[in-house]
């Protein structure tokens, strides 16, 4: 193709769905364990962590929407998102919480990292891009997935928000997909006054919605602004752009599907089968759950989502 043929095309046939820039930024965070969180020790290893900022054109202060990944680490169904919102004049942040501390994948060995290090992350990641030039500071949003999707569910407890996030900024909304419920916290029927939603599959196997069911009762009757979506055949992961096999076997992955775990006094999380310390080694973590996208059910999430968004950014 000749230069002028393809300035021209380029000119007539836009990629508005292609973010205009793309920053790669770096803030420090700690690798704690969940006790040290749950409790508020700070004792815990600094890392230093990154992620990429995609910007859409203009020259204006725009929303943002932080991505947390999974346990597979930063996805395709990342790069989906980000494109997304993207071409509807919002930044996106793709948060990597596992290259800066050596981990590649935590799905067959969920022990390497606690579960509540990606609430920390988040709340780091939204203090430093609400000083960002390009970010308007009242409009940064949390959208997490699986692993990242307990992250931004849990994100919004008033206890965690009021000892581990910068005062300095407050999240104008939580997106979760997929989340893992299975692990009860003290005062985490107390949320902060901000729009929280949630995007689940009904064939989960991996994040079973059941398991949420209870608490998002007990929130709405509190009064918390929360709205769920649910998809009947979607199974965990569904939101991948790939066209694989509709359900896979995650050989090897570790689910607590069939786990009940409670936070004690002393900020321990206590299998209650068992009475003791939760492990990974427990009888009820189970292996193999299944995985796979659904094409319908990301389309409908696609709508809800930038419907949501859109809404808590007018």
């Amino acid at each position: 193709m000749c230069l002028s043929r393809a300035t021209a095309f380029a000119a007539t046939s836009p990629a508005t769905d292609i973010p205009a820039r793309q920053e790669v930024l770096t803030f420090t965070s700690l690798t704690l364990s969940d006790q040290q969180f749950l409790t508020g020790d700070k004792g815990g290893t600094e890392v230093l962590l990154g992620g990429v900022l995609s910007l859409p054109p203009g020259a204006g202060k725009v929303p943002v929407v932080i991505l947390q990944h999974g346990s597979g680490g930063v996805g395709a169904n990342i790069t989906y998102w980000q494109r997304q919102f993207n071409q509807v004049g919002i930044a996106t942040f793709a948060v990597d919480g596992f290259s800066g501390r050596g981990i590649t994948s935590t799905a067959t060995d969920q022990a390497q990292l606690g579960r509540l290090n990606f609430v920390l992350d988040d709340y780091r990641a939204g203090a430093l891009l609400a000083r960002h030039a390009r970010i308007d500071p009242g409009k940064i949003l949390l959208m997490g997935f699986s692993r990242g999707g307990q992250a931004s569910l849990y994100a919004a407890l008033e206890r965690f928000d009021k000892r581990w996030k910068s005062q300095d900024f407050q999240f104008a909304g939580y997106l979760s997909f997929y989340p893992d419920c299975s692990i009860t916290f003290r005062e985490q029927d107390q949320v902060v006054a901000k729009p929280l939603r949630v995007y689940h599959g009904l064939a989960d196997n991996y994040d079973p919605y059941s398991r949420c069911e209870g608490y998002f009762a007990t929130l709405k009757q509190q009064g918390a602004d929360l709205g769920v979506h649910t998809y009947p055949h979607a199974e965990h992961g569904f939101d991948s752009p790939y066209a694989w096999s509709p359900v896979v076997v995650a050989k090897g992955s570790q689910t607590v599907r069939d786990c009940r775990i409670a936070e004690n006094a002393r900020g321990e999380l206590i299998n209650q089968q068992t009475g003791k310390v939760f492990s990974y080694r427990d009888s009820c973590v189970v292996l193999g759950p299944r995985v796979g996208p659904d094409a319908e059910a990301t389309r409908q999430a696609t709508r809800d989502v930038l419907e949501a968004v859109k809404a808590i950014v007018k």
